[in-house]
């Protein structure tokens, strides 16, 4: 067997599939001006079963999901190093779409940080509006991106992530623009989309996780 040779970012890129036009002039625009773009149905359909089946799997081995290496999160089922528990994870780090908008963003060589679950359960999930980088400063070029797989549907009621589009361009951080973080945002958005899309967010805009208010009265 020849023997793979990557020397530059570009050559990895390459063995991934990805090219100059694996993301289009539309999404490269979102990303640039709003801080994140949508892929819909990103995940088919036995794949995102897969996911779903392990994810479920891993909450009943680990307890009930309180294995996190950010800490835990009252009412909220967590999953941490996921990139170790599966190769049902695998394409969530090697898809094309991915690897071409973190090149986008940072745009030099990069490396997977970590695979995290987050599932908010009825009355709980709600988080204050932040960053997952530290405060942005004047001259400081794009870190990371993360990115959002919906196992279930988005819905406004459901937990889904709230966005404030732009802030990514924001220098410092959240708490030298709003008093309160854990409100509403005047300009926040909750996408609502169908199980199987991918959000995927430069890592410097602001966001946070809303109540799940299933089943309250």
């Amino acid at each position: 067997m020849e023997e793979l040779k990557i020397n530059t970012i570009q050559d990895a890129l390459t063995e991934f599939g990805v090219s100059d036009n694996t993301l289009s002039s539309e999404e490269k625009g979102h990303l640039d001006e709003q801080g994140y773009v949508i892929f819909e149905d990103l995940i088919d359909r036995d794949w995102l079963e897969e996911m779903r089946n392990k994810f479920e799997e891993l909450i009943e081995k680990e307890k009930g999901g309180t294995e996190f290496v950010f800490g835990t999160e009252n009412g909220v089922r967590r999953l941490s190093d996921l990139i170790n528990k599966g190769e049902v994870w695998d394409r969530v780090w090697t898809h094309p779409k991915i690897l071409a908008a973190a090149y986008h963003v940072i745009g030099r060589e990069f490396k997977m940080n970590s695979i995290n679950a987050r599932d908010a359960l009825p009355g709980e999930g709600h988080q204050k509006l932040h960053a997952d980088w530290r405060a942005r400063q004047a001259d400081e070029t794009y870190t990371g991106i993360n990115t959002l797989w919906l196992l279930d549907d988005y819905l406004l009621n459901n937990g889904a992530t709230r966005l404030v589009p732009g802030t990514h361009r924001f220098t410092g951080a959240v708490k030298d623009y709003i008093e309160d973080p854990m409100a509403p945002h005047p300009n926040e958005i909750i996408p609502e989309l169908k199980a199987g899309a991918v959000i995927v967010y430069n890592w410097h805009l602001w966001h946070g996780g809303t109540q799940n208010r299933t089943q309250l009265k």
